[in-house]
């Protein structure tokens, strides 16, 4: 089999788990969550206080590098185990609908060898009550707006309103 059939053939059968729900991408680990035994996601009991205290210092309108400073000052590792928080991480932690139990698979798309946002080139696949919520989505709806607010972008859409 040449590598493009054999391409089209995993990208067909990842397309396929999205549609139906059997997915294993929907059950990533992501920083607040562990893996249970049947590998389904679990609250990190640990990591959710810290996830919840970056929504709550980002509403009250520390901005990303102080957030990253107040986690280095109290010892919390980044989800790499580094000492130090990058703006980039904190940025993707607030921006990642996992938090209120639900799950947006095909987000990115491969394109020309590299990934790219899926602005809507593909359809993508919502899964709720995937997992338990460790924010609401009151508090991640404000954050989502407020990051608009930040970016001086205002006239732009909240397109994550369109998912709950």
């Amino acid at each position: 089999m040449n590598i493009i059939k054999k391409s089209e053939s995993i990208r067909a059968g990842l397309r396929k788990g999205f549609q139906d729900g059997t997915s294993k991408m929907a059950q990533r680990k992501c920083y607040g969550y562990d893996t249970g035994p049947d590998g389904e996601l679990v609250i990190n009991p640990d990591e959710a206080v810290v996830v919840r205290w970056i929504f709550e210092r980002y509403l009250n309108g520390d901005s990303l590098g102080k957030i990253a400073a107040g986690l280095e000052e109290q010892g919390i590792l980044s989800p790499t185990g580094k000492p130090k928080w990058n703006r980039e991480a904190l940025n993707k932690l607030l921006s990642n609908e996992k938090y209120t139990g639900r799950v947006l698979l095909q987000k990115t798309i491969s394109a020309g060898g590299s990934q790219v946002k899926n602005d809507g080139f593909m359809e993508r696949y919502l899964y709720s009550d995937s997992h338990k919520a460790i924010v609401s989505d009151e508090i991640f709806r404000d954050v989502q707006q407020k990051k608009l607010q930040r970016t001086n972008q205002p006239e732009k859409e909240l397109s994550i309103q369109l998912f709950f």
